[in-house]
Formats: C-alpha cells, structure tokens, sequence
C-alpha cells in the first residue's frame, strides 16, 4: 500500500469540515439558549451530593459592567466572542446570567464542580486543565479563586496553536499575570512519547480534534511532511504536576481518551489531586471511569450521564457527560 493510502486509513479527513460534529454542537447550545420551564431541559437532570445550583449563586459577581469588545459571564470572566463565533459572534458588551441549566459553554453540573473545587482550596489554587482550548477553567475557576483571596496557578494543556493563543490572550484579559499561567503545547497523556495532532487552517476554528496515539515513525513522518498533522509530545501528568504536591482540580476533556488517561495515572492521581473534573464523551467511557475511581475509593460527588440520541444504527452522544469526583486522601 502506498504510504499515503495508509496515512488515509490512519487519520481522519482532517482538511474536511466535521460536519455532524458541528450539528450536534448547535443542538446543544440551542438546548443551553432557549427558554424552557424548570426542569424541562434535559441538562437539569443531575445528580449530586450538595446544592449545585445554590453554589453557582453564591459566586455570581455583583454589580457587574459591560465591556465593549467582550463578554462578561455571572463569574466576571471576559470572553472575546472569536473563540465561537457562530454562537456568540455580535454578542460583545453583553453581561451572561447565570448558566442555569446551562450557558454555551458548559451545564450546572460542571460549572458547580469547578466551583467547589475552589472552595475546598486553601492559600493558593491550583488547577490543571487538560485540552484546555481558549482557557475556559482556567479562567473561570481562577477568577473566582481570586475573588476568595487565594493566590493562584492556572496550568493548561492544549494541542492547537490557535488556542493556545487565545488562552494566552483570555488569561491577559482576565488580568492574570504570566508568571501565575502555565501553557503546554501538547498532547496530555498517561505517559510520553509523541502523538500526531491534525493541523487546521486557520487556527482555532475547531474544537473536537482528536490526537492520533501509537502511530509509526514513518507513519509521524509521513503526517508532518503532508502537512496534515502535527508531531506533538505526549506529556505525562507526572511532568505537568512536576513538583507540585497538590493539585486543587484536574479537568480533564480530551475528546474520548479519558479513560485511559485515568487507568494510566490512578496512583498518581490519588496522591496528588483532591478534585476531578471530567467531560465524558461516551457511557463506555462513563463505566470504565466508574469501576477505575471506585475500586481506589474516590467520592462522586456530581454527574450528568451524556446525552445520546437514539433510533438509528447506534446511539450517537448530542451532549457530553460531566463526572466530579473527590478524592478522600486529600479531601477527607
């Protein structure tokens, strides 16, 4: 077979439009953005040990002011509406309400496990935020750290350049200072190496590109002299911790490779983070998450299962899942 022909097999049409990936994101931030009676949205169907709702309240900033050229959320985060701008293109100056059940970013369940995990901080909040993209926990979970008076480190890892670039730019405009902003350029995984990252044009327009694991050295060549990919390290979450002995929330969204990333690092996990926060792109990926934190005895204190649409072939996820777990040995 022809080097390219096996290149074809092994990656997706990258240069192609994800056409069923993007409709399903409108169908969830369609959910988010309409009006519906209490509990008619599916997003309102969690399950959790405390007040999610009362501790997404109980952060909102008050006496909130517009700015001109961006968005400003319940927690006073400014968002600059090219990170989505089919959804959020014309609406700079605007002030959000508070995402009950959900905003276009994310559902109550993740925003409130985000939050408690900065309550549980102490002195100083660190969070990791793994595929972090324009820096949306990062900057969400640190401009509400800071308005506590913690001090804060806000890691992120991400393998688009485009992102990177407009997380550099969120967390400037969030008034948070380089030295506390850490951002890696590569792919989070339970151990290191190199993955094959798809490469689009221009930079930042796509949010669920997926790192390609374990190809060949001729394979990563082949990829990178094409053009369709880059060849980016594969970073362990030993070395992103480095030192560090606690980490206050590790989010985790990484487009499907969850599990695998929690099976490879549980040891590590439990000795160092106090709180998870998981987006989970598949029931599969939701049992195995279930049957690895469970047996090490992990706390899951929220979930919302992911949301499928069913009646064809196979059941197809419309909106991710959400699982917070806390771990006991830190967090008793």
């Amino acid at each position: 077979m022809h080097p390219l022909s096996r290149l074809a097999l092994l990656i997706p049409p990258i240069r192609r439009l994800h056409d069923a990936r993007d409709q399903l994101l409108e169908e969830r931030d369609s959910l988010a953005l309409q009006t519906r009676p209490l509990g008619s949205s599916p997003l309102h169907h969690y399950n959790a040990c405390f007040d999610a709702e009362a501790m997404l309240h109980r952060h909102a900033a008050r006496d909130l002011r517009p700015h001109p050229n961006r968005i400003t959320n319940f927690l006073g985060v400014l968002v600059d509406p090219k990170v989505l701008p089919a959804i959020l293109a014309g609406r700079e100056g605007s002030i959000e309400p508070i995402p009950i059940p959900a905003n276009w970013h994310a559902d109550v369940a993740e925003w409130a496990m985000a939050l408690r995990a900065v309550e549980q901080a102490q002195g100083r909040f660190i969070v990791i935020e793994l595929g972090c993209g324009w820096g949306c926990w990062m900057n969400n979970t640190g401009v509400a750290a800071r308005r506590l008076g913690l001090a804060v480190t806000l890691i992120g890892v991400e393998g688009d350049p485009g992102h990177i670039a407009y997380a550099r730019e969120a967390t400037a405009a969030n008034g948070f200072d380089l030295a506390d902003v850490i951002i890696h350029h590569g792919i989070a995984a339970a151990r290191s190496g190199r993955a094959l990252f798809p490469r689009q044009t221009p930079g930042g327009a796509d949010w669920g590109l997926e790192p390609i694991f374990d190809a060949t050295v001729e394979q990563i060549d082949e990829a990178v002299r094409s053009g369709a990919c880059d060849a980016l390290p594969m970073l362990s979450l030993a070395e992103i911790i480095g030192a560090r002995e606690r980490i206050d929330l590790l989010h985790v969204d990484i487009q499907g490779g969850e599990a695998a990333l929690i099976a490879g690092t549980l040891d590590m996990l439990t000795e160092r983070v106090a709180m998870l926060l998981i987006g989970t792109h598949s029931r599969q990926i939701e049992g195995e998450l279930f049957e690895r934190l469970l047996s090490v005895g992990w706390i899951l204190e929220i979930e919302r299962p992911a949301i499928l649409s069913v009646g064809s072939a196979a059941p197809v996820v419309t909106i991710d899942g959400v699982q917070g777990w806390r771990n006991p040995a830190l967090l008793p």
